[in-house]
């Protein structure tokens, strides 16, 4: 990849996911995702789903399906970082709660710093970068953006609301920039794919880790169940992309099964979020004691 190339794919990466992240702070009410946070079940699965069994799910389909190595390298980094930074719009759509998608995100956001580092040289073989080299990027553009949005949010709600649009609009800048240099970058490679077996891969894990964490969330609520869901559905790509970035010689075609998962897995929230929402509407909850339409 030319050198010049390279450097700008990873500024608008970098700033693509800073960006997100901040967006997310400053709409991220801590009240609300307290509400979700306090309910012991929903936390168990968010973990249990964004930690164990997804990674488990990847890690198993690569077993099952004869991938080349690079290629499930990729998918296993997938299976690691739950949560894209534009679920709040997807959870929105499908009639999930909003306190719970808050607390979701902040559990996911967390939960990929912590545990990442650790669990990226027990189930890839050949990665060779140390936790730190993967934790350091994972914290200055994943936790310390939301950690500032969320400051600014708590200090000055009206300060946040006004700065919220135009960090919001340059993310998309940078998201465009990210997905034209990525196609540029690597058009040949994601043609190459065809025979491999890769997008037959991602189709399972996202059907998978999109429908089980709905249908297996016993105890929880139709739209906590959502969150759930269309959270696993979407991959927070950026995070999974930061240690092959931080790897010297990496195969590309590592990096090609990650950037080929962003119109997968928008494809599987799109359909999770129409599903869920058609259900939402066929049975809607009982209308909130504050809701001004309710008629006598």
């Amino acid at each position: 990849m030319n050198p010049l190339m390279a450097v700008l794919l990873e500024v608008s990466l970098v700033l693509f996911m800073a960006g997100n992240l901040l967006d997310m702070g400053l709409k991220l009410d801590p009240q609300e995702a307290l509400r979700g946070l306090r309910n012991a079940r929903f936390v168990a699965l968010t973990l249990l789903w964004g930690f164990v069994l997804g990674p488990a799910v990847a890690y198993g389909i690569t077993r099952v399906v004869p991938l080349e190595y690079p290629y499930a390298m990729g998918l296993i980094l997938m299976g690691l970082t739950p949560c894209a930074p534009f679920l709040p719009a997807i959870a929105k759509k499908a009639g999930g709660d909003l306190g719970f998608t808050a607390a979701f995100m902040l559990l996911t956001a967390v939960g990929t710093v912590l545990f990442m580092p650790f669990a990226v040289p027990l189930l890839i073989e050949g990665l060779t970068v140390s936790a730190w080299t993967i934790a350091k990027p994972l914290l200055i553009v994943v936790l310390l953006p939301l950690a500032v949005g969320m400051v600014i949010l708590r200090a000055s709600p009206t300060l946040a609301a006004k700065v919220q649009p135009f960090v919001r609009n340059v993310t998309v800048f940078f998201t465009m920039a990210m997905a034209a240099l990525g196609i540029t970058a690597y058009g040949k490679d994601l043609l190459g794919v065809a025979g491999s077996l890769a997008v037959a891969a991602q189709l399972v894990f996202f059907l998978v880790v999109t429908a089980l964490p709905y249908w297996l969330g016993f105890g929880l609520k139709h739209e906590q169940k959502i969150v759930l869901s269309t959270g696993m559905a979407t991959r927070n790509l950026g995070a999974a992309l930061a240690p092959l970035i931080a790897a010297p010689d990496m195969d590309q075609r590592a990096i090609v099964m990650v950037v080929l998962g962003l119109p997968i897995m928008v494809l599987s929230a799109t359909l999770a979020a129409r599903r869920d929402g058609a259900v939402s509407t066929l049975n809607p909850g009982p209308p909130s004691p504050g809701d001004g339409n309710q008629r006598s």
